[in-house]
């Protein structure tokens, strides 16, 4: 049997690809209901590795190219793309955002509003990035719970795990060295004038911002990025910044109801990209950032590789 400390995301992907592979597999949580302490709650959902590689290194990409499918194996995946503008006074940022990424279409003033009607006469230039895709994190969180349950594997819920488990999932609670804090803030708002079909990334001076949608008239808006452990709610600023993010990419969103506020502390190590560490005769999977949901399945592939190749030994 293995066993795994932690039912957020890193711990319930790592038991799909063991279980999947004929292993028995118990996970701990210290939670008492599914996803109740997941950082991954906080989350955008976006399977956007040729965006990300702007602010990351290539790696996002090879680990980050095939999460659509995988996650398409469990829950539903929205495959409508991304699309990158930016107001005219930051067209520069938005040059030298197409400078470092890859997979994408230059659009204009008349392709847009053909990609997103809602948008016309919004923005004269944009990138459209096709191939990636997105998923509502919740609904992923509990569909892949219930996927892995479906498989045999066990969770134990209001458990502290033991002290020697196969792998750890802990995120910060971890402790691993060069682990880091790196906050996240979010908004949730109900705007049903507003009609998107696909993730907007507004390109910002001060921090990359995302708009998501989700389901009946409900957006996601978030992508700050703080070096700090306070997991205290989001501060005014940022909120201001995210707000009038929203309004930037359509005017409508000055009326929309604010439905949810959040803060979430990612784990990152040093080069923002995630490892797998063994310490003290546990193996570790750890630091997946703001990669959560893209990079989470090749590395849950990985770890099962090595647990499987250990067990055979």
């Amino acid at each position: 049997m293995i066993t795994i400390a932690g039912a957020g995301l890193a711990g319930l992907a790592s038991a799909y690809e063991l279980a999947k592979r004929g292993a028995s597999v118990t996970i701990f949580e210290r939670a008492e209901k599914p996803g109740e302490n997941s950082v991954a709650r906080f989350a955008g959902g976006m399977l956007a590795p040729y965006c990300e590689r702007e602010s990351a290194e290539e790696n996002v990409i090879t680990l980050g190219c095939k999460a659509a499918d995988w996650w398409a194996e469990v829950t539903p995946v929205t495959r409508h793309g991304t699309l990158v503008v930016a107001p005219p006074r930051d067209q520069a940022e938005l040059t030298r955002f197409a400078r470092r990424t890859s997979h994408f279409d230059e659009v204009d003033g008349q392709v847009i509003p053909q990609i997103e009607p809602a948008l016309e006469g919004r923005f004269e230039r944009g990138l459209f990035f096709k191939e990636e895709a997105h998923l509502d994190p919740r609904q992923a969180l509990v569909d892949l719970t219930k996927a892995v349950e479906k498989l045999g594997v066990e969770i134990r819920y209001g458990t502290d795990a033991p002290s020697q488990v196969d792998l750890n999932c802990t995120a910060m609670a971890a402790g691993l060295p060069d682990l880091r804090a790196v906050r996240g803030e979010m908004a949730v708002l109900q705007c049903p004038e507003v009609e998107l079909s696909r993730v907007i990334r507004l390109i910002h001076p001060r921090m990359p911002l995302y708009l998501v949608p989700r389901t009946d008239g409900l957006f996601m808006i978030g992508g700050t990025m703080v070096e700090s452990n306070s997991d205290r709610p989001p501060t005014l600023r940022s909120l201001t910044e995210m707000m009038s993010a929203a309004f930037a990419i359509h005017p409508a969103f000055a009326e929309a109801s604010v439905v949810e506020i959040g803060a979430g502390l990612r784990p990152a190590f040093p080069d923002n990209l995630p490892r797998l560490v063994e310490r003290n005769g546990v193996l570790h999977l750890n630091g997946l950032y703001r990669h959560g949901f893209l990079l989470a399945p090749a590395m849950a592939q990985q770890a099962a590789d090595q647990l499987l190749s250990e067990t055979c030994k």
